[in-house]
């Protein structure tokens, strides 16, 4: 057998023996141990992945990918800034909004919102706003007829549906005799739009550009201007060059910086948790030295012989990296597998598993959405088997460098 020798025995010594099959049961507890810290920790990663990138979607079907605004008071240049704008190669589209807050009441329900004034047309091109409607229709957003569209949440707030009125109330007020009142300005909804984070369907209402600028007397002035971008990943470095090519005088924003908060902590959480998670890992490499220790205790006859029989101790030495490494490549595989299967059918599992505790895990108030996505990546796969096998092959140095000093008179003694 040459030098397959080591390799021959170390795999024997996985197996049970008569004289002892403990030994045997707790090299399947290892190889165990390492297959659940190994799917655990895929299965954890691929939810924090999922998440980002439901949430980054979720987001920006709302929002842009960058704006342009003017310092202090609204835009008044826009159409000109809007046509320049769409001359760089990176923007696919631009539109106008304008943004400000309002208090809608309707009966004796009242909630505060976000108010958008937006051209229904050009949105489409920046924001997926109207691919999310619920009821109605964006395009129902027709200047002078005061129609709004309102989150499914905000709308559940205020009791109302398609066809209902509400009274916005804004903070500019009117001086009359009596002092100053408030403005306010009767709406008829005309669509109802589900995000699927409960921020936007709670707290945002659209309305037509030109009955916003009315209302909060704009004039000809915007709040500034949404762009598309052709490769959002590239934003920070976009709206850095086109804020060079407009010459200055301009504020211009990203998504990137808008929402930085969300996803530094979900990229904060995912390090932290893959951290605590190798811990479980290292627990179940731990078992291998216990494991390999036993061996070479209860091997000790066995690896006397051998050392009589001429073997050396680099060949002993590689019988228990073999027997080790054995347990590691087998319990990395089976917990690459296990998490694989878990990640890919994790939605339905949970729903399932929702459906028969009759409760719901995720509640959008807290989580922002209701379901759990999970996005199985291959560098997350070969980042955690790495690991995995690394810690297992450090586990068996000790036990095999033990096994490889033992001395044949003094192993053949007691025998």
């Amino acid at each position: 057998m040459g030098e397959l020798y080591e390799l021959f025995i170390g795999r024997r010594y996985l197996r049970s023996t008569r004289g002892n099959r403990f030994i045997s049961f707790i090299s399947v507890t290892s190889m165990a141990g390492v297959a659940l810290g190994v799917a655990v920790l895929l299965v954890v990663l691929s939810v924090m992945n999922g998440f980002e990138a439901e949430l980054r979607g979720r987001i920006l079907s709302m929002t842009s990918h960058a704006t342009i605004s003017a310092f202090g008071a609204g835009l008044s240049d826009w159409q000109e800034l809007e046509q320049r704008v769409r001359t760089h190669r990176d923007v696919l589209g631009a539109a106008p909004y304008i943004e400000d807050q309002g208090m809608l009441i309707a009966g004796h329900q009242s909630s505060g919102a976000v108010v958008q004034g937006v051209l229904p047309a050009q949105e489409k091109a920046v924001s997926q706003i109207a691919e999310r409607m619920q009821a109605g229709s964006f395009d129902a957003l027709v200047p002078g007829k005061y129609g709004i569209v309102l989150g499914s949440e905000l709308a559940k707030e205020l009791h109302v549906t398609l066809g209902d009125h509400v009274v916005m109330v804004i903070a500019q007020g009117s001086v009359t005799a009596a002092g100053v009142i408030p403005r306010m300005r009767r709406f008829e909804v005309v669509g109802i739009f589900a995000a699927g984070m409960y921020e936007y369907d709670r707290n945002f209402a659209y309305i037509e550009l030109g009955d916003a600028a009315k209302l909060y007397r704009m004039g000809d002035q915007v709040s500034g201007l949404r762009l598309r971008l052709g490769d959002l990943f590239r934003a920070p470095s976009i709206v850095r060059q086109l804020a060079i090519d407009l010459g200055g005088g301009y504020y211009i924003d990203d998504w990137t910086r808008r929402h930085a908060n969300f996803f530094r902590s979900i990229t904060t959480t995912k390090s932290i948790m893959f951290f605590i998670l190798l811990l479980v890992v290292g627990v179940a490499a731990f078992n291998i030295v216990a494991t390999l220790v036993m061996v070479v205790k209860d091997k000790q006859a066995d690896i006397a012989i051998l050392r009589t029989m001429g073997a050396t101790p680099r060949s002993i030495l590689a019988v228990f990296i073999t027997q080790g490494t054995a347990i590691g490549i087998i319990g990395t595989l089976a917990g690459v597998v296990l998490g694989a299967l878990v990640a890919t059918n994790l939605e339905s599992l949970i729903h399932g598993l929702e459906h028969l505790l009759g409760t719901r895990f995720l509640d959008a108030k807290v989580y922002f959405m209701s379901d759990l996505p999970a996005a199985l990546e291959w560098a997350d796969v070969v980042k955690i088997c790495g690991t995995a096998f690394g810690l297992c092959l450090l586990s068996t140095v000790y036990p095999a460098w033990r096994a490889a000093r033992t001395q044949p008179a003094q192993a053949l003694r007691h025998e």
